[in-house]
């Protein structure tokens, strides 16, 4: 599994808007120069978020994007699961997925089911909120 740059960027972006909630509605272009993300491309990841209610967006002046849900509801794992379709480390354990006819017979299936656990499980233990905690703790040790 690799996550691509489309499920990093949308976290990247969740993130600047929490850091940014108190400006009300963002202009995508303003979250595009901090990030630098192409505009373009940016749009494509909005678009993902404000479709599955994560993000509202208002036209006009004084217009842009902000959050519809708080950063400390909204899981990485739940981004990345929205972003990338599915976390699965194999095809057979992807949502939807046909039954696989080996199931009964495949010595890798509880290996990959346990993995698949394992990434799931992880990546819901962090919100965007602890990301942008982690950001602001820093390494701002002087000596």
């Amino acid at each position: 599994m690799m996550i691509s740059t489309k499920g990093r960027y949308a976290l990247r972006v969740l993130i600047d808007m929490a850091e940014h909630q108190k400006d009300g509605y963002i202009p995508l272009k303003e979250i595009a120069r901090r990030q630098e993300i192409s505009e373009k491309y940016l749009e494509s990841i909005i678009k993902l978020l404000v479709k599955d209610q994560v993000l509202e967006g208002l036209r006009g002046k004084g217009g842009g994007y902000r959050l519809c849900v708080g950063p400390d509801q909204l899981t990485v794992g739940a981004v990345l699961r929205l972003t990338e379709g599915s976390l699965a480390p194999v095809a057979c354990l992807e949502k939807g997925a046909s039954p696989c006819e080996r199931a009964a017979e495949c010595r890798t299936l509880p290996l990959w089911s346990g993995l698949n656990d394992v990434i799931n499980a992880y990546l819901d233990r962090f919100t965007i909120s602890d990301l942008v905690r982690s950001a602001d703790s820093g390494f701002d040790y002087v000596i």
